[in-house]
Formats: C-alpha cells, sequence, structure tokens
C-alpha cells in the first residue's frame, strides 16, 4: 500500500469555477430585493392571515377589526400593517384616529404572483 504525505486535496484535480453551465442572471438586483421585500412581509403567519382576511372584504379593514381578530394590541397590528405597506401590498386611509386598510389595486406582478399563494 502506497501511502501520501500530501492531503487528498492536493491530490485532487483543481476545480475552475464557472466550468460546468453557463449562468445568467434573471432577475435585476432592483427586482430582486422587491420580491425578497414582499416575501420577507409575508413570512409571518398574522400578515399572511390578514391579506387573507383582506381579501374576502367588500371594503377596506379598520385597524380595530384587526385587533379584535387577532387579540394583538395596536402597536403589533400597526407594525404588521406597516410591514404589508412597505411591502407594496396594503395601502391605508385615515378617518379620525381610526386607519382603513386594503389590498392595493395596483398590485406589481410579483406582488400579485405571491399574493395569488394566499387562500
Amino acid at each position: 500500500m502506497l501511502t501520501s504525505s500530501a492531503s487528498p486535496s492536493a491530490l485532487a484535480p483543481a476545480r475552475l469555477r464557472g466550468c460546468c453551465t453557463a449562468l445568467e442572471s434573471r432577475l435585476e438586483p432592483a427586482e430582486a430585493e422587491s420580491l425578497a421585500e414582499i416575501l420577507r412581509a409575508l413570512a409571518d403567519p398574522t400578515r399572511l392571515q390578514m391579506l387573507s382576511m383582506l381579501r374576502a372584504a367588500p371594503q377596506p379593514v379598520c385597524v380595530c377589526d384587526f385587533t379584535a381578530a387577532f387579540e394583538l394590541g395596536q402597536p403589533t397590528i400597526s407594525h404588521h400593517l406597516a410591514r404589508l405597506r412597505d411591502a407594496g401590498l396594503v395601502t391605508s386611509t385615515r378617518a379620525g384616529i381610526w386607519s382603513f386598510h386594503a389590498l392595493r389595486s395596483d398590485l406589481a406582478p410579483a406582488a400579485r404572483a405571491a399574493l395569488d399563494l394566499v387562500p
């Protein structure tokens, strides 16, 4: 049996980077960041439920209704709504001390596709 003092990696052929398949990015960096923001917004059970409720609602939903539905405080509900708004999924309007929320009617194609996954 022959033994070698060289490490196994020294005996293996060198691997060239990018030699097997030419890869081309199909997403521009800005598109990737936008889609990642949408997916981060969807990556929470409460926000998914809120989106489902907004889809089924015949009119904008008051923050007080979300507070009652989830038994969460208004600051927590507002945080979730802000995440959805920042991702471009929800629009908000104010009436007095209350805010009302609805799905955006002008969703980007990626946002529409992601939202289609929510029952």
